[in-house]
């Protein structure tokens, strides 16, 4: 599983593996259930190599907010989404220090550390993320 092939879709949940193409869009299998379906371009994907955390300094892409999170639980889960604001964002402090308070939300730590935990379940191979793999287009 690529890092470059993962996406997540505006309205479903979860993180989605591409698989190929076709003329009206891609076809994607679902790193939850390993259900396949059609992804068209009326729906709004994005690429999670594109993404990019807000800091103080820099954008950090995610992938390697990824790999910090995963040298800090030696690529095991991490803390549930669920979890109170407070611990979420003393966590992400943790993983990422220096993230800018005031555009990164709450709702998007949430998001990282679903997506982190899925790509976990998922047997995603951390160490694979290196500097290449790693865009920085998009910000969260």
């Amino acid at each position: 599983m690529e890092f470059s092939k993962i996406i997540a879709v505006s309205g479903k949940p979860g993180l989605y593996e591409i698989l190929s193409q076709t003329k009206a869009g891609v076809i994607v299998k679902s790193l939850i259930d390993g259900k396949r379906m059609p992804i068209t371009a009326t729906h709004n994907v994005s690429l999670l190599e594109n993404i990019a955390i807000f800091t103080y300094e820099d954008d950090i892409p995610l992938g390697e907010v990824f790999k910090n999170i995963a040298n800090k639980e030696a690529n095991k889960e991490a803390i549930s989404h669920k979890e109170s604001a407070n611990k979420l964002t003393a966590y992400f402090a943790e993983v990422l220090p220096g993230y800018d308070e005031e555009r990164v939300y709450t709702s998007n730590i949430k998001k990282v550390i679903q997506w982190y935990n899925i790509l976990v379940k998922a047997d995603f191979d951390f160490s694979s993320l290196n500097e290449e793999n790693v865009g920085t287009d998009e910000e969260e």
